[in-house]
Protein backbone atom coordinates (compact mmCIF):
# COMPACT_ATOMS: atom_id res chain seq x y z
CA UNK A 1 0.00 0.00 0.00
CA UNK A 2 1.45 3.42 -0.89
CA UNK A 3 2.31 5.48 2.22
CA UNK A 4 -0.06 8.28 1.21
CA UNK A 5 -2.97 5.81 1.53
CA UNK A 6 -1.78 4.35 4.82
CA UNK A 7 -2.35 4.99 8.49
CA UNK A 8 1.00 6.13 9.87
CA UNK A 9 1.88 7.20 13.39
CA UNK A 10 4.90 9.51 13.45
CA UNK A 11 6.57 9.59 16.85
CA UNK A 12 9.57 10.95 18.73
CA UNK A 13 11.97 8.01 18.64
CA UNK A 14 13.79 8.85 21.87
CA UNK A 15 10.81 9.76 24.06
CA UNK A 16 9.88 7.00 26.51
CA UNK A 17 6.25 8.18 26.59
CA UNK A 18 6.06 8.13 22.79
CA UNK A 19 7.69 4.71 22.54
CA UNK A 20 5.32 3.42 25.21
CA UNK A 21 2.42 4.81 23.20
CA UNK A 22 3.68 2.96 20.12
CA UNK A 23 3.84 -0.28 22.13
CA UNK A 24 0.28 0.35 23.34
CA UNK A 25 -0.96 0.99 19.79
CA UNK A 26 0.75 -2.17 18.52
CA UNK A 27 -0.94 -4.23 21.23
CA UNK A 28 -4.45 -2.79 20.80
CA UNK A 29 -4.68 -2.26 17.01
CA UNK A 30 -6.47 -5.53 16.19
CA UNK A 31 -6.55 -4.91 12.43
CA UNK A 32 -2.79 -4.35 12.45
CA UNK A 33 -3.29 -1.54 9.92
CA UNK A 34 -1.30 1.12 11.76
CA UNK A 35 2.25 1.73 10.60
CA UNK A 36 4.94 3.61 12.47
CA UNK A 37 7.78 5.94 11.59
CA UNK A 38 9.89 8.38 13.52
CA UNK A 39 9.56 12.11 13.08
CA UNK A 40 12.33 13.09 10.70
CA UNK A 41 12.40 9.77 8.81
CA UNK A 42 12.40 9.42 5.03
CA UNK A 43 8.67 8.64 5.14
CA UNK A 44 8.02 11.73 7.23
CA UNK A 45 9.87 14.00 4.82
CA UNK A 46 8.32 12.39 1.74
CA UNK A 47 4.71 12.84 2.90
CA UNK A 48 4.62 16.18 4.67
CA UNK A 49 4.94 19.62 3.12
CA UNK A 50 8.45 20.94 3.73
CA UNK A 51 7.20 24.38 4.76
CA UNK A 52 5.25 22.85 7.67
CA UNK A 53 8.13 21.13 9.51
CA UNK A 54 8.88 23.99 11.89
CA UNK A 55 5.20 24.32 12.85
CA UNK A 56 4.57 20.66 13.65
CA UNK A 57 4.60 19.29 17.20
CA UNK A 58 7.47 16.94 17.94
CA UNK A 59 5.67 14.21 19.87
CA UNK A 60 2.98 12.21 17.98
CA UNK A 61 1.42 12.92 14.59
CA UNK A 62 -1.13 10.73 12.81
CA UNK A 63 -1.27 10.50 9.01
CA UNK A 64 -4.50 8.82 7.94
CA UNK A 65 -4.98 8.28 4.24
CA UNK A 66 -3.68 11.69 3.23
CA UNK A 67 -4.85 13.74 6.23
CA UNK A 68 -2.46 14.78 8.99
CA UNK A 69 -3.85 14.95 12.53
CA UNK A 70 -1.98 16.90 15.19
CA UNK A 71 -1.91 17.00 18.97
CA UNK A 72 -5.17 15.93 20.67
CA UNK A 73 -6.86 15.33 17.30
CA UNK A 74 -4.17 12.73 16.54
CA UNK A 75 -4.69 10.99 19.88
CA UNK A 76 -8.47 10.95 19.52
CA UNK A 77 -8.32 9.68 15.93
CA UNK A 78 -5.96 6.92 17.05
CA UNK A 79 -8.44 5.70 19.69
CA UNK A 80 -10.80 4.87 16.81
CA UNK A 81 -8.22 2.40 15.45
CA UNK A 82 -8.11 0.32 18.64
CA UNK A 83 -10.06 -2.56 20.14
CA UNK A 84 -12.98 -1.88 22.47
CA UNK A 85 -13.17 -0.06 24.91
CA UNK A 86 -10.56 2.43 23.61
CA UNK A 87 -12.77 3.94 20.85
CA UNK A 88 -15.07 5.23 23.60
CA UNK A 89 -12.42 7.85 24.37
CA UNK A 90 -13.24 9.51 21.06
CA UNK A 91 -16.16 11.15 22.94
CA UNK A 92 -13.62 13.70 24.23
CA UNK A 93 -13.87 15.47 20.85
CA UNK A 94 -16.83 17.34 22.39
CA UNK A 95 -14.38 19.40 24.44
CA UNK A 96 -12.99 22.45 22.66
CA UNK A 97 -9.82 21.70 20.70
CA UNK A 98 -8.09 24.60 22.44
CA UNK A 99 -8.64 22.97 25.85
CA UNK A 100 -7.65 19.50 24.61
CA UNK A 101 -4.50 20.87 22.98
CA UNK A 102 -3.59 22.86 26.08
CA UNK A 103 -3.53 19.60 28.05
CA UNK A 104 -1.72 17.78 25.24
CA UNK A 105 0.97 20.48 25.00
CA UNK A 106 1.47 20.51 28.78
CA UNK A 107 2.13 16.76 28.78
CA UNK A 108 4.30 16.97 25.64
CA UNK A 109 6.35 19.79 27.14
CA UNK A 110 7.13 17.77 30.28
CA UNK A 111 7.40 14.29 28.73
CA UNK A 112 11.20 14.04 28.97
CA UNK A 113 11.18 15.29 32.55
CA UNK A 114 8.44 12.85 33.64
CA UNK A 115 9.16 9.80 31.49
CA UNK A 116 12.76 10.21 30.41
CA UNK A 117 14.61 10.19 27.15
CA UNK A 118 16.27 7.16 25.56
CA UNK A 119 19.83 7.32 24.30
CA UNK A 120 18.85 5.43 21.13
CA UNK A 121 15.69 4.82 19.11
CA UNK A 122 13.54 1.77 19.79
CA UNK A 123 14.48 -1.30 17.75
CA UNK A 124 11.32 -3.27 16.87
CA UNK A 125 11.27 -7.03 17.25
CA UNK A 126 11.32 -9.06 14.02
CA UNK A 127 7.60 -9.94 14.24
CA UNK A 128 6.50 -6.26 14.24
CA UNK A 129 9.32 -4.80 12.18
CA UNK A 130 7.16 -4.94 9.04
CA UNK A 131 4.91 -2.25 10.55
CA UNK A 132 7.79 0.21 10.88
CA UNK A 133 8.61 2.41 7.91
CA UNK A 134 11.97 4.08 7.28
Amino acid sequence: MPPEKSKIVFFDGVCHLCMGSVQFLLKHNAKEDLFFSTIGSETFFSLLPKDSFSQLPDSILYWKEGTLYLESDAVLQLTRELKFPWPLFYCFWIFPRSLRNLIYRFIAKHRYQWFGKAEVCMVPSPNIKIRFLN
